[in-house]
């Protein structure tokens, strides 16, 4: 991906991701950079972030979606994240 908005290093999350963006009448697949964060100096939030790879989606500018998560939130995202993960594996292994 060239031209990421995102800081991409060994610290990222996941670097490439599978990524679907939809809108009213399309729907492209596409790669993805996914992270978790926090500030390093004073942490107050926890933030998700994903940018889908500008080279291959053609219906949207460049950008990054950005969301502010309280620990809280945090914690509840993760927390439904492992059940889906549970929820798949179980079936993959039937």
């Amino acid at each position: 991906m060239t031209d990421r908005l995102m800081k991409v290093n060994a610290y990222t999350t996941f670097d490439l991701v599978d990524a679907t963006v939809t809108g009213q009448d399309f729907e492209d697949d596409s790669l993805a950079v996914l992270n978790a964060t926090s500030p390093r100096k004073n942490p107050d939030e926890v933030k998700l972030q994903l940018e889908l790879d500008n080279m291959t989606e053609q219906h949207l500018p460049a950008h990054m979606e950005e969301v502010h998560l309280t620990p809280e939130q945090a914690r509840t995202l993760a927390a439904d994240l492992e059940k889906h993960a549970e929820k798949v594996e179980a079936a993959q292994s039937e």
